[in-house]
């Protein structure tokens, strides 16, 4: 009884284990057209807390484990996939005594990469990667594998703190490969040369003197301010900001400010470029004549002090001088004895010569016309619009030892 029991059992084992090695023969050859080594694509049909099975084709789904999923680091394989996904992956082979088909869509990017790279390198294209890690001695970003940034290589100049480029996307080009080490060496700091010498390139062959064009103010000194053209700066010196008189640039601009400056002069051969911001508005000496009647009065503001007199400036870009004569009805030593810088005066206009931008004022005889009930004409002090400013200074060219001529 138990000998017929005991080949019951066996036959049973036997059937079942010729079943088992049926069905898994049988996923076998429903997979014999997927071999180790390729890359093909499937399609994401599950995700669990660390894997994907991937569909490719056959009646058995292959799986894809979390560290196989990218190069990155990720928590989650919806990091990386959501289901339905078409992606590519590679083939490692079969795992588990199921014969469970292995993926990678790690090695499949890194394969894709690869490729790219190395024409990438031929042509010395430069593309964006964004910065996934900061690690000691540079950066490591996303060029479909792991790339690294040497510190070196990371800007022109020494750069002590390198977090905050982490998450930003950089130009970078390769500069070195080597594929049986899976090292990949990039420079920002080379992308970054080759870009501003492409930019450079373009400003030099669209621009011309006369010309004007749009800029950003970088920096500022004492003597002027730096323009980016947009790969090239350009000088604005201070006597070209303004048609009034100012202290420092500071006064009109401010850095990152957008304007519009005119090309004065280009010497290529010193990569320079010369700017007028004052030559894109009006001269305000062009229709003077036309707002200062001669024998009218006028308020103003004393700007400056010389030997011979005064300067006032009537608006901003025009000044006009009171002569030492004209500054009081009695004998003076010298203006200072009189008036003072920032006073707020009234004048009469002697003479307007726009030609030469003089304008002869008067103290003395408005000061007189006050006293004999005339108010003045108008309040030239005022600012008439939000970018007179940027319109002022010209004081005339008067003589300092000849000021009557």
């Amino acid at each position: 009884m138990d000998e017929r029991k005991q080949a019951t059992d066996s036959n049973h084992e036997l059937e079942l284990d010729e079943s088992l090695n049926m069905e898994e023969s049988m996923a076998f050859v429903a997979l014999e057209d997927v071999h180790p080594g390729q890359v093909v694509e499937g399609t994401v049909v599950h995700i669990s807390s660390d894997s994907v099975l991937v569909d490719v084709g056959g009646k058995s789904d292959g799986i894809i484990h979390l560290q196989d999923l990218t190069h990155r680091k990720i928590d989650r394989p919806e990091d990386v996939v959501q289901l339905g996904d078409v992606i590519r992956v590679y083939v490692i082979g079969y795992e588990g005594e199921e014969g469970t088909l292995k993926l990678s869509k790690k090695r499949a990017d890194e394969a894709e990469a690869w490729t790219r790279l190395e024409a990438l390198q031929s042509s010395g294209e430069i593309i964006e990667a964004p910065v996934v890690e900061v690690v000691k001695g540079g950066l490591v970003v996303d060029v479909g594998m792991r790339g690294f940034i040497p510190a070196s290589h990371v800007a022109r100049g020494y750069v002590a703190e390198l977090d905050g480029f982490l998450g930003q996307t950089v130009p970078v080009r390769v500069i070195e490969l080597e594929r049986n080490k899976r090292r990949v060496i990039l420079s920002r700091k080379i992308a970054i040369e080759e870009q501003s010498k492409q930019r450079r390139e373009q400003v030099w062959n669209s621009v011309s003197e006369g010309q004007v064009v749009h800029g950003t103010v970088k920096s500022l000194t004492d003597f002027g301010a730096f323009v980016d053209l947009g790969g090239v700066d350009g000088l604005l010196h201070i006597s070209e900001i303004s048609w009034g008189r100012i202290n420092h640039p500071s006064e009109v601009l401010e850095i990152g400010q957008e304007i519009d400056v005119k090309i004065l002069r280009l010497d290529p051969e010193r990569n320079k470029i010369s700017l007028g911001l004052r030559q894109v508005s009006p001269n305000p000496w062009e229709t003077v004549a036309e707002r200062y009647q001669e024998g009218q009065l006028y308020r103003g503001k004393i700007v400056r002090i010389a030997a011979f007199g005064a300067f006032v400036e009537l608006e901003p870009g025009v000044d006009g001088l009171v002569h030492i004569s004209q500054l009081a009805s009695h004998r003076i030593g010298a203006p200072a004895d009189v008036v003072a810088v920032g006073d707020d005066v009234v004048v009469k206009v002697l003479r307007v010569d726009p030609e030469h931008k003089k304008i002869s004022l008067s103290k003395k005889e408005a000061d007189e016309m006050i006293a004999a009930g005339m108010e003045p004409y108008s309040d030239t002090t005022q600012e008439s619009s939000p970018n007179q400013h940027l319109t002022a200074y010209h004081a005339g060219d008067w003589d300092d030892e000849n000021p009557e001529s």
